[in-house]
């Protein structure tokens, strides 16, 4: 429950930013009449979002098991797929967000009421599908009846409430911190849809090893208990799995998890360095090019000093032999 809630909470309240940017600057430009618009591609992206998720549901249930574990086990791969590149966006777009959307927020107000529509559903309905998808798997996943929906549904709760707050300036909080606790949180969440995923396509036979057991704890951390089942519908923690899980959970945790924590522009701070190194070594070129050309000026303008002085003393003793 808590990990989609989580889910909700997240991704409700980006959605919620976004609208309200789009509704903040079109009330500060004067354009209150182009409100509707906006609400009304924010509504066909909640209607699409349901639909998707519930296409999914009922899609599934007409399947053999092997077919559903297959459909499962892929889905869960694409939602992590979808949810680790959402959380690296966020992080490194958040500070221009308000501006990209201003900006496309003037070109469909130049385009007409169409495409402000358009700018509404594809701003809330990316979000929407993201958060149908990753909440159907993870509620699969948890095998925990309805309360997994009751956790994102009261995320998505949260999140309109914080963002119709932050839309009145009653709430302020750090939105990088926010981003970057629920981001590292949503991907050691992940790293478990992944791993159930994996489980999955090996019940379905598209993978092998599902008999080669990694450990086995179950005596320790029963499924059933109150703390198993935290764990499973928090982090989708299996007490007995197999190598292939472990395997590909420490692949996609450690490498993602440390990416995301390291500084914004690590990596790149090697190539600027060699960047800066090669700027001063073409000025120092330069510098010493400017130098040799100094010199060389110099020692012509020596020699020509040279040649007028001897010029001169040979006029000189020519005339002075004259009068004598």
């Amino acid at each position: 429950m808590f990990s989609n809630f989580l889910i909700g909470l997240r991704e409700g309240l980006e959605a919620s930013l976004v609208v309200c940017i789009l509704i903040a600057y079109l009330v500060k430009t004067g354009n209150k009449n182009k409100l509707v618009p906006i609400w009304i591609g924010v509504g066909i992206a909640i209607v699409v979002s349901l639909a998707f998720g519930a296409g999914l549901e009922f899609g599934s249930q007409e399947m053999t098991f092997k077919a559903q574990e297959a459909l499962g086990g892929s889905l869960s791969i694409v939602s992590v797929g979808l949810v680790t590149w959402m959380v690296f966006w966020m992080r490194r777009t958040a500070r221009h967000l308000k501006t990209e959307l201003h900006g496309k927020l003037d070109a469909a107000l130049a385009m007409g009421t169409g495409a402000l529509v358009a700018t509404a559903l594809l701003a809330v309905g990316r979000e929407g599908l993201e958060t149908s998808l990753f909440v159907w798997r993870a509620a699969h996943a948890a095998d925990d009846g309805w309360h997994p929906m009751i956790g994102a549904f009261l995320g998505i709760g949260a999140a309109v409430v914080l963002g119709w707050l932050f839309y009145r300036g009653a709430l302020k909080i750090n939105l990088s911190k926010f981003f970057t606790w629920t981001g590292g949180m949503l991907v050691i969440v992940a790293a478990g849809v992944l791993a159930y995923g994996v489980h999955d396509l090996q019940e379905a036979e598209f993978l092998g090893g599902i008999h080669n057991q990694a450990f086995d704890i179950s005596a320790t951390i029963p499924p059933d208990s109150w703390y198993g089942t935290l764990l499973k519908g928090t982090f989708n923690f299996q007490p007995d799995p197999t190598v292939l899980q472990i395997t590909v959970w420490a692949l996609y945790l450690i490498p993602t998890l440390a990416l995301f924590l390291a500084p914004v522009g690590f990596g790149r701070s090697g190539g600027k360095t060699t960047d800066q190194k090669a700027r001063k070594a073409a000025d120092e070129k330069s510098e010493a090019d400017s130098a040799g050309d100094g010199a060389r000026d110099g020692d012509g303008a020596g020699r020509d000093g040279e040649r007028v002085r001897d010029g001169a003393r040979r006029a000189g003793s020519g005339a002075g032999g004259n009068q004598v």
